[in-house]
């Protein structure tokens, strides 16, 4: 296998844990707006919209990760690290989350400023701070796995949570 072959499998295997757990958490998140908005005309997310979000917060969290500010904590305990990356990521997805908002409003009304006025005005806020609740013990629960994992190693994660058991003596 040449090394840009072997480049482009590493990085793809490397994609794939936080974009299938970003994609399932946010098909849940989708799920839940659909059914807090059902009967207020608002069009929820589909599937292909879901799917390019998942890949690019999986993408967006594997650069993140390569960033030395990130793991700003490695000798402590893995409380440290998990708290701050839930601040950033939890940062990171409310301006997303916003910035979606924005997007709809702003099309609608034909500028970003009449877009973000008629957005406070007519947005639902409980809804809104119910998904960002969400965002935030979806991403708390990522960070605690990522963390986990990049503690014991992915070879035994992998062997305790599928198997087979038991994990073999070193």
């Amino acid at each position: 296998m040449s090394k840009i072959a072997a480049t482009i499998k590493e990085e793809f295997l490397a994609l794939l844990p936080p974009t299938i757990y970003f994609f399932v958490a946010l098909h849940v998140i989708a799920l839940i707006r659909l059914l807090m908005v059902k009967a207020t005309g608002i069009t929820p997310l589909t599937s292909a919209s879901v799917l390019v979000a998942s890949l690019v917060l999986g993408k967006s969290v594997l650069l993140a990760d390569m960033l030395p500010a990130i793991n700003r904590f490695p000798d402590k305990p893995l409380l440290y690290n998990v708290a701050w990356k839930t601040v950033i990521y939890t940062v990171v997805a409310f301006v997303i989350h916003y910035l979606e908002h924005l997007y709809d409003y702003a099309r609608e009304t034909g500028g970003i400023v009449a877009g973000n006025e008629k957005m406070l005005a007519v947005i639902i806020w409980p809804h809104f701070w119910a998904v960002q609740i969400l965002l935030f013990v979806l991403i708390v629960l990522y960070c605690v796995m990522h963390e986990l994992v990049r503690l014991i190693g992915r070879e035994r994660f992998v062997r305790m949570f599928f198997g087979p058991m038991p994990l073999p003596k070193v």
